[in-house]
Order: structure tokens, then C-alpha cells, then sequence
């Protein structure tokens, strides 16, 4: 795409990622009083889904056992947690202001750190005492159309540490730096000045040689852009490449040679959005589109090949990798999968109001593309899962297993077990919390050329404390070798990072 082209397509772009440009006057939320049902709620775990009402300093958690030597450093994790305000409260999971937590771990002293990100939106929502923006699943009553993406940006999904600062990340507009040790807001991150307000997903991919991928869904316009960024941290590439029917992408996969997007039927409507729905609710769900597979070269980004795999829904993806072979290359990609998109319609909007409504349920799905032939096939494992992770070195190259949590039950909404998963054997094993706990992502940390660890984050909602734990990876099933256990809890988070010391 020559320069010009790409700089006038940035722009229109840039001005509103996420909306239509004349977007009308949002229309009224709904009557249901969501605040007063969830304060009325007497589920134990609504707690997961309260809004601290300020930051949470320094504390030292109570520690037993001992964090290993590899797990020195900073667990970084992130999440939604600004879900009422002025008595109203968002209807969806994903819209609260995201409050970015450090844990500082070093052998039987850990402690937390929490502070809600201080985006434009939230700085100029909290002065306000109300909501004045809409966001992803909510049209909040009296709000004016965004003038930006930014302006309704949340920095609520996961986090990238990078250059000593930590980017606090969204899906559909920039970055926001946070101070890693302070946790102190430090403004949005620009790319380049023709990339002011260019959606940044929040799932971005770093090689083993540390150069980061990225991507961004321009809906409105139908573009999707993508990012090539030196593991200094400066930018080397982005382009922004056509896409009809544009779907709802949350992650992506690398491959040594290619970028891969699993796109699900979930399909932007414009008219739906002119008409005053959400932007969640802007989307309709299109079975006969199927799962396009959109498959990119890395190194020639105007290279590239759509498969079809049937039709279903995710939000993350493990690892792929690719392997070449007398029929075609094969790319080998492990992602979660759902029938339909039922868990962002209706699951995660009822907890907002202390209700468990459980949707189909996920599970570790391992598909086969081959390049050479256009064929694509796939095939689902027994495990329920979600927030797969695998270890950090292996991205993009030959992987074993998938960490992942795992045990769905019907009256608590999330899981309550974390799993450690053979993606070509089926075989695993597992750690139940127990029956009074929600589980959080848990990541993998390497430790030199042994098993490594598996470190990770649980609400028990029994004892209203939210827990931080340490498993051998090849003894998982034994249980935590330390846990370091809060006197408060905090809200269920998504995505998040460790930095070693």
C-alpha cells in the first residue's frame, strides 16, 4: 500500500476506531436498576465484581511457604473494577475503568499495590460524579457521542511491560503508560503522530527475539491494523489492511513467518450502531460466515490467505506454530472455543447485577491449517478452559502445553481449577480450588532449563481475601508450593504480566 494511501486511511481511522463518525445521541439505558439488584444480591461472589472506591496502597500479604528464586519480581495484572458510579452501574463486565495491580514477590515477602488508571474518561467522569461516555456494552442515560476512541478509552484489559514503564491496554484505542513502580498514570502512548488514537488490541505477541506484534480493529471502517514494534520500543512497521464483514478479534497468534487471526462470526452492523446500540450490541451473530482463518506473512503484510474452519467463538488464543511439509506448510494454532457468543451477551453482563447465567461452555480446540491446500480442520479436547498461557519463550515456536483455568460449575460464574494441558497429547492435570473460589489467569514463568512455575491470582469468596499462589508446572495436581493470601479482595481481573527482578 503506498504511504499516502495508508496515511489517509490512519486518519480517517484514527478519528474514531471503534464508531461510525456521525454517531447520534446515545439512547437511554435500560429500567432495570442494576445497582440496587446487585446490593440486594446476597451471593458471596459479587464481591469479584464490586468497585473499590479508591486506590489500594502498599500492602504486605500474608505469606506461607516459600516463592521460589525464579519468581522473583513483579506480577502485573489488570482488570475492569470502576463499575458504578453516581448510583448507575455499567450492564457489562468489560466497561469498568481498569485498575492496573502490582505484586512484588521475593521470596516469603509479597506485596500488593493497586490504582485505577487515570484515563481522560475516568478523570473527567469521577469531577463529573457520573457517566458521560458510553462504553462497550452500555449506552449509560444522558451520555454525548465519543469525540474520540480515546475519550471513551477504559485501559481495563491486560498490560505490557516495556522499557521500565508498563502499557496499560485496551481494545480500541491507545495504550496507556503507567509507572512501573509507582503505578502513577503517565499519559497515552503514541506510535507515531499519524497513529494518535489507532486501536491497539490487548493482546499483543513478542518473539522470542523480543520484537512485539500487534493489532487493531478499526469496526467502523473495517480495517484491521497492524504493528511491528523493535524490542527497543520504537515502531518499525504498521499498515492498515481491508476486511469485510468486519468480526469482533480479541487476540492473535504468531508463527515464526506469519500473523494469524481466528475470526469469529460476530459481525459489526453499522445501522445497528446509527440506531443507538452499544457497540457490543452493534454486532450480529453470522453461523454461514463460518471461522475465517485470515493468515498474514510477516515480512509481506500485502501476502495473504483466508481458511474456514466452522463457525464458533473465541476471545484467546495459546500459541501457534508452523511446520513445512510435501503438502503445503501447516500452521498449528490453539485457542479457546465456544459454539456461540453467548458468554459475552449475556454471561458476562448478568454478573453486573450478581446473577449467574451460564452459556455454552469453552473449550481447548487445536486446529490444523494447511497453506499449500486451503484446508482447514480441528479438533476439540476434553478440557474446559480459558486465559490459556504457555511459557513466554516458546511463542510463536513448537509448544507442549497450555496453562489454563478450567472447572466451570452452575451457580459461580468463572472456574474454579487451574490446568496444565498437553495440546498434542490431550493428557492433564489439574488444581481445584475448591467450591468457594473464582480463578484468575495464572502465566508461566521459566525458570533456566527446569519445568518452570505456574503463578496466578483466585478470589475465595469464602474467606473474602483474594489469594496469590506458586505451583511447580510438572506438579500442578500437588497443590501450591507458597500462597500469599491479601486481607481484602479484589476485583476479578483479566490479563496480566510477570517481570523477573
Amino acid at each position: 500500500m503506498e504511504r499516502r494511501e495508508l496515511l489517509r486511511r490512519l486518519a480517517s481511522a484514527s478519528a474514531l476506531p471503534l464508531l461510525p463518525l456521525l454517531a447520534p445521541l446515545a439512547r437511554a439505558a435500560g429500567t432495570d436498576d442494576w445497582q440496587a439488584q446487585f446490593e440486594a444480591a446476597g451471593t458471596p461472589w459479587k464481591t469479584g465484581f464490586a468497585t473499590p472506591p479508591d486506590d489500594l496502597p502498599l500492602t504486605r500479604a500474608a505469606v506461607r511457604g516459600r516463592f521460589p528464586d525464579a519468581v522473583a519480581g513483579t506480577l502485573f495484572r489488570i482488570g475492569p473494577a470502576g463499575h458504578d458510579l453516581g448510583g448507575e452501574r455499567y450492564r457489562h463486565w468489560f466497561d469498568g475503568d481498569g485498575m492496573v495491580h502490582r505484586f512484588t514477590i521475593d521470596g516469603a515477602d509479597v506485596r500488593h499495590q493497586g490504582r485505577y488508571v487515570a484515563t481522560p474518561k475516568r478523570v473527567a467522569e469521577v469531577r463529573a460524579g457520573r457517566r458521560l461516555f458510553e462504553a462497550f456494552g452500555t449506552m449509560p442515560p444522558g451520555v454525548e457521542p465519543p469525540t474520540s476512541a480515546d475519550s471513551i478509552n477504559v485501559a481495563n484489559t491486560s498490560v505490557l511491560p516495556m522499557r521500565g514503564e508498563v502499557l496499560a491496554l485496551w481494545e480500541g484505542g491507545s495504550a496507556t503508560r503507567v509507572d512501573a513502580h509507582t503505578l502513577d498514570t503517565l499519559g497515552l502512548k503514541t506510535w507515531r503522530a499519524d497513529l494518535a488514537g489507532m486501536p491497539f488490541s490487548a493482546h499483543p505477541k513478542v518473539d522470542p527475539d523480543g520484537t512485539v506484534w500487534n493489532f487493531g480493529v478499526s469496526s467502523g471502517q473495517g480495517l484491521l491494523a497492524l504493528y511491528e514494534i523493535a524490542p527497543e520500543g520504537t515502531l518499525r512497521r504498521a499498515a492498515v489492511v481491508p476486511l469485510a464483514d468486519m468480526p469482533m478479534v480479541h487476540d492473535f497468534a504468531v508463527t515464526e513467518r506469519h500473523l494469524v487471526f481466528l475470526m469469529p462470526p460476530l459481525v459489526y452492523d453499522a445501522k445497528r450502531k446509527e440506531a443507538g446500540a452499544s457497540f457490543l450490541d452493534a454486532h450480529v451473530w453470522r453461523p454461514e460466515l463460518g471461522m475465517r482463518a485470515l493468515v498474514i506473512d510477516k515480512q509481506n503484510w500485502e501476502r495473504r490467505q483466508m481458511l474456514t474452519l466452522p463457525a464458533g467463538f473465541l476471545f484467546h488464543v495459546g500459541n501457534a506454530w508452523e511446520e513445512d511439509t510435501p503438502r503445503g506448510t501447516l500452521i498449528h494454532i490453539d485457542y479457546v472455543r465456544s459454539d456461540n457468543a453467548d458468554s459475552v451477551f449475556t454471561t458476562n453482563r448478568e454478573v453486573m447485577r450478581a446473577r449467574r447465567v451460564k452459556g455454552t461452555d469453552p473449550h481447548l480446540t487445536v486446529a490444523t491449517l494447511n497453506l499449500g491446500t486451503g484446508e482447514a480442520m480441528q479438533q476439540a479436547l476434553a478440557q474446559e478452559a480459558e486465559f490459556p498461557r504457555i511459557d513466554p519463550r516458546r511463542v510463536g515456536l513448537r509448544h507442549r502445553h497450555v496453562v489454563h483455568a478450567t472447572q466451570t460449575r452452575p451457580d459461580v460464574p468463572g472456574f474454579g481449577a487451574v490446568a496444565r494441558t498437553g495440546v498434542e497429547t490431550g493428557r492433564s492435570q489439574r488444581f481445584s480450588y475448591g467450591a468457594q473460589a473464582i480463578v484468575e489467569e495464572h502465566v508461566f514463568v521459566p525458570d533456566g532449563t527446569r519445568p518452570g512455575w505456574v503463578l496466578g491470582t483466585v478470589l475465595d469468596f469464602g474467606r473474602q481475601k483474594t489469594v496469590l499462589s506458586c505451583f511447580a508446572a510438572d506438579h500442578l495436581a500437588a497443590g501450591p508450593v507458597a500462597q500469599a493470601t491479601l486481607p481484602y479482595t479484589l476485583p476479578l481481573g483479566l490479563h496480566g504480566a510477570f517481570v523477573p527482578a
